[in-house]
């Protein structure tokens, strides 16, 4: 008989908390964001669009968390496997939503598991998976 260990999901709460912590993040840096948060089954739970941030920085907020979390992998780590002759070449074009494999969605795991992701836009590249990052480490 094998038994399995109940892993808490991604609450409301956490989805709020999430966002706070990146834009804190984006805001000690001087970055103006949009953060997307989605549990595990990629419903939306929590989202900030900042009016002095870049309008589209609200879908890339969002294609990114949702990258991430299709993917079970920061976004960042993704952008070679999508150039021409990487792993995932041709997979943008055959999901229903598109992916975004630029920096800035973070998986977010409890216990190990995947129950969720966010998504930074706004900043350079480097900055919004900084600013994700911080947010998912502050939860776990």
């Amino acid at each position: 008989m094998s038994t399995t260990t109940a892993v808490a999901p991604l609450t409301i709460q956490d989805a709020e908390f999430l966002v706070t912590e990146a834009t804190r993040a984006a805001e000690t840096a001087g970055v103006t964001v949009s953060v997307t948060v989605l549990d595990a089954g990629g419903h939306l739970l929590a989202f900030r669009r900042d009016d002095r941030a870049v309008l589209i920085s609200g879908e890339t907020s969002t294609r990114k968390a949702y990258t991430a979390l299709q993917l079970d992998s920061a976004t960042a780590d993704l952008v070679d496997a999508v150039q021409p002759g990487g792993l995932f070449h041709t997979l943008p074009t055959a999901l229903d939503r598109p992916l975004l494999f630029i920096a800035g969605g973070v998986p977010v795991r409890r216990d190990g598991r995947l129950i969720g992701a966010i998504g930074v836009g706004g900043g350079a590249p480097e900055q919004d998976h900084g600013f994700a990052t911080a947010a998912a480490e502050a939860l776990a």
